[in-house]
């Protein structure tokens, strides 16, 4: 196998690469280029293949109605939880209307206390495709476990892994063996090398279509927002992986009125995207409702999000 580096980080891809491969293969290195006899491309670790070092072009993520990564700008948008078919589909409507390719629903959630409301199922996946696919929309739901992949799978466009799950093993593993794409959420304790450690488990499964999700993360200070959001995060993680950055400032602040200058600050700081939850009737959300925006405060929010990717790339 041959491979051709970038030239500024060839040298270091080099050293790593005769170190991981120099005792079982005979290698060759000329300039930017490097031979390593005998080994095929699967066989390169998930570490490698995910590092900017040998991919340094921006993984690209197409889905039927998005195109997640680069230089575009996604939004995901819809209620914490699929409540209905009715309220599901109103939420879609909205969702597109404010530009968003993917509209989002839990239909299984994952909850603190055992008593809140856990989601509606299989039942709520299908209401959710349903209304997708009426608005033109991509969609995307959480997986909680391993044994709900195949289910899940029949529904979605891409599968989300819940903070509560960036290291539940089995699941990363289990979803690194289908082809659809997924949206891996940092941990609400976890480091940064912790959820690239975590996308490796995927990658390592031959799934490379793989989105970041930054939702903040718990420090000691949670008296005026949900968790602390890690704006610094996004540009870290860009430079250390060609996986599409995209930021959550609804769970990262818990308070709507946050929610907007938070969304602008992660748009600020680069993101591929954000995923946000809308409600007409918060107060009556079955979950997440104080953190959940209105229509209306959706919509000025989501011009605002576009119109200021769309200024940074003049500045590029």
């Amino acid at each position: 196998m041959i491979i051709i580096l970038k030239p500024a980080t060839a040298t270091a891809m080099q050293a790593k690469l005769v170190s991981q491969f120099g005792a079982d293969h005979e290698i060759f290195t000329h300039n930017n280029r490097i031979a390593i006899q005998g080994l095929r491309p699967e066989a390169l670790p998930a570490a490698v293949q995910s590092s900017r070092l040998f991919h340094p072009e921006d993984t690209i993520i197409k889905t039927l109605h998005s195109v997640i990564g680069g230089n575009q700008f996604v939004m995901m948008a819809g209620p914490c939880s699929v409540e209905s078919a009715e309220h599901v589909d109103q939420m879609a409507a909205v969702a597109k209307q404010g530009g968003a390719t993917i509209v989002r629903g839990g239909a299984f959630k994952p909850r603190t206390s055992p008593y809140s409301f856990q989601g509606l199922g299989e039942t709520g996946l299908q209401y959710l495709r349903t209304a997708a696919d009426k608005h033109g929309l991509d969609m995307i739901t959480e997986v909680m476990d391993d044994e709900h992949v195949a289910m899940v799978a029949k529904y979605t466009d891409i599968f989300q892994i819940g903070a509560r799950n960036m290291q539940n093993f089995s699941l990363l593993k289990a979803v690194g063996q289908t082809q659809i794409p997924v949206a891996l959420k940092r941990g609400m304790s976890a480091t940064i090398d912790d959820v690239l450690n975590a996308a490796e488990y995927i990658a390592a499964g031959g799934n490379h279509q793989i989105m970041l999700l930054e939702r903040g993360i718990r420090t000691f200070d949670n008296k005026y927002t949900r968790n602390t959001f890690d704006l610094g995060a996004v540009p870290v993680l860009q430079s250390l992986t060609h996986y599409p950055v995209i930021v959550d400032p609804s769970h990262a602040v818990g308070t709507w009125e946050l929610v907007t200058p938070m969304a602008m600050a992660g748009v600020a700081a680069g993101a591929s995207g954000m995923i946000v939850e809308i409600h007409d009737q918060p107060t009556q959300a079955l979950s997440d409702g104080p953190q959940a925006l209105k229509p209306a405060t959706y919509l000025k929010m989501a011009q605002q999000a576009f119109q200021l990717h769309d200024l940074m790339q003049t500045w590029a």
